[in-house]
């Protein structure tokens, strides 16, 4: 799970990242072709998706820690 604005930061990126990778695979392979590896995509994708749905509604994004309260 994400536990701070960095993670969630990285967790963005690599979702972008899976997303231009998924668009690319779809794109040079048609229907029916590389199928294994857009679904593996696509499980990544989504459980990101949980992981920063769920980092938005927690405490820690409404009130970040500074470093001096992290002790």
């Amino acid at each position: 799970m994400i536990a701070s604005i960095i993670e969630y930061q990285k967790a963005r990126e690599e979702l972008q990242s899976l997303e231009v990778q998924l668009a690319q695979t779809m794109k040079a392979h048609p229907l029916g072709s590389k199928r294994f590896t857009k679904v593996g995509f696509r499980k990544m994708i989504v459980r990101l998706h949980e992981e920063l749905a769920h980092f938005e509604h927690s405490e820690e994004a409404r009130h970040p820690a500074t470093p001096s309260q992290r002790t």
